[in-house]
């Protein structure tokens, strides 16, 4: 699919700042179109299905993260949250409700931009290659990648699609420090370090979702998958 039959849906009431990202996406060659509140966002969604969301966390109507839990129970779409709070638990809750990324207010159009084609070429590539084993397994850790399930001690654990990602990812490297500048080119397809914080808020909620055991943090490095040899 081409760059310019690709569908943005951006959900902001600041008109200034939605007429904004508007006009760079459309600068990028997408399809732009925007809703200032929930209810209008939702429908929009599901009036012509984008191929990404550009979502505001405070919005009128219903926030941005039921517009997120609504709009994922009927279509997975990536989803990049806009937020006015670095506050870590706004964070972790969007990303818990199917956000791909967040950006914190102010951010620079070129890197929104630059995060927005980086969802769609990851969504491009979720499916499996070829040769990829159909399950990997380590202890009581099983990861369907065909069906894209993830079993620990037999019970399914319920990830968004850049958790399993990332998971995938560590599980593909056992018992291996990966960087988190590294993770971010390799599994959100960024090319800068900008973003440290988006791999720490999706370790937690893997953590949260699989138990503490699983992952090994390297202070000042990255992460690793712990394993039995």
């Amino acid at each position: 699919m081409e760059v310019a039959e690709r569908r943005i849906l951006v959900v902001e009431d600041e008109r200034t700042i939605a007429d904004a990202v508007a006009a760079r996406l459309r600068a990028e060659g997408f399809l732009v179109q925007v809703a200032g509140d929930g209810p209008g966002a939702v429908a929009a969604a599901r009036r012509t299905p984008p191929d990404a969301i550009v979502l505001d966390i405070m919005l009128p109507g219903f926030d941005g993260l039921e517009v997120c839990r609504r709009i994922q129970a009927e279509r997975p779409v990536p989803v990049l949250m806009l937020t006015a709070r670095d506050d870590e638990t706004d964070l972790l809750v969007g990303l818990a409700v199917g956000a791909d990324d967040y950006m914190v207010k102010p951010f620079s159009m070129r890197e929104l931009a630059a995060r927005v084609h980086a969802l769609l070429r990851r969504s491009a590539r979720a499916t499996p290659a070829p040769s990829a084993p159909p399950t990997l397994r380590f202890g009581d850790l099983e990861i369907n990648q065909a069906e894209r399930r993830v079993l620990r001690a037999g019970v399914e654990a319920h990830l968004t699609p850049t958790e399993f990602d990332l998971l995938v990812h560590l599980a593909t490297n056992p018992r291996t420090v990966l960087p988190r500048e590294r993770l971010l080119a390799d599994v959100w397809g960024w090319a800068d370090a900008s973003g440290t914080r988006t791999v720490d808020s999706h370790i937690k909620g893997l953590r949260r979702k699989l138990g503490s055991d699983l992952i090994r943090t390297v202070h000042g490095v990255g992460y690793a998958l712990e394993v039995e040899k």
